[in-house]
């Protein structure tokens, strides 16, 4: 058995995703940067499997008893505490040289995420959370700033993230969609890890989305829930595991469901 406080792994999740901004920004913007499609015709770069395998070798030297789980190369060990991995998350960003993407690590035990650290070096800021230690944000060179979720308390008040239209289309929820924009005040496609770091900073209000992995989602959910929001699925399962994401200020969050899942509940 091992015998880490949740404030260990949060400090070694932080130090792995320091090391892995250092090799992601020296590839950001490479002429020599090396795109491959995997077989689910999603793009992947150098910078995507160096980075993992950077995250990979720290946790197997300071954690050689958890299990893995990271994008780019599956699934290691069968311990239930289970590290979390998207090396670069937005690589469609990435490799267009667009700053909005980022390296997501978390730590789930028992299937529940409780350590979460995302870190955009391109956007000169990182983010993180541990559950029962609060939610906490810090641009580069400042010190770091607890994070909280806003106030507001009317959907007419609300600004949305939805990411694509695509994405809700293909998943047979444009109609709900389209019924949540004409709900709000404010609408946009931000997209990627970025929409769930605006939440959690208190910058939106609704962000959610779908065809994402639990490696997209795990990190992101401490920081939101340790912010004071909610994160479930669209149908509002709770978890990484379901293929989607609903994240709010909680404030708005059951109201937000009875739009995108009518018939749940």
């Amino acid at each position: 058995m091992t015998d880490f406080s949740l404030a260990d792994d949060l400090a070694l999740a932080l130090a792995l995703a320091a090391d892995a901004d250092h090799i992601s920004l020296d590839r950001f913007r490479a002429v020599d940067l090396v795109v491959t499609t995997k077989p689910d015709r999603t793009p992947v770069t150098d910078a995507d499997q160096a980075v993992e395998r950077s995250i990979r070798s720290g946790i197997e030297a300071a954690r050689p008893t958890d299990s893995i789980l990271g994008e780019e190369y599956g699934t290691q060990g069968d311990s239930t505490r289970q590290w979390i991995i998207d090396p670069i998350d937005g690589t469609a960003n990435f490799l267009r040289g667009v700053p909005i993407w980022g390296t997501l690590i978390s730590l789930a035990i028992d299937g529940v995420p409780v350590v979460g650290v995302v870190s955009a070096p391109a956007l000169g800021k990182r983010w993180w959370a541990a559950q029962g230690h609060g939610a906490w944000g810090q641009p580069t060179g400042e010190e770091p700033r607890p994070l909280r979720v806003s106030g507001v308390t009317e959907l007419a008040d609300a600004s949305l993230s939805y990411n694509s239209i695509t994405g809700w289309d293909e998943a047979g929820r444009l109609h709900e969609l389209l019924a949540l924009t004409r709900s709000v005040w404010r609408s946009r496609a931000i997209g990627d890890m970025w929409s769930y770091m605006l939440l959690a900073e208190g910058a939106l209000d609704i962000a959610g989305e779908f065809d994402l992995k639990p490696y997209d989602m795990a990190a992101l959910i401490p920081i939101i829930e340790e912010a004071g929001g909610t994160f479930t699925s669209v149908d509002g399962d709770s978890g990484p595991w379901s293929g989607s994401a609903l994240a709010s200020n909680g404030l708005l969050h059951e109201r937000v469901l009875k739009i995108v899942a009518p018939t749940k509940g």
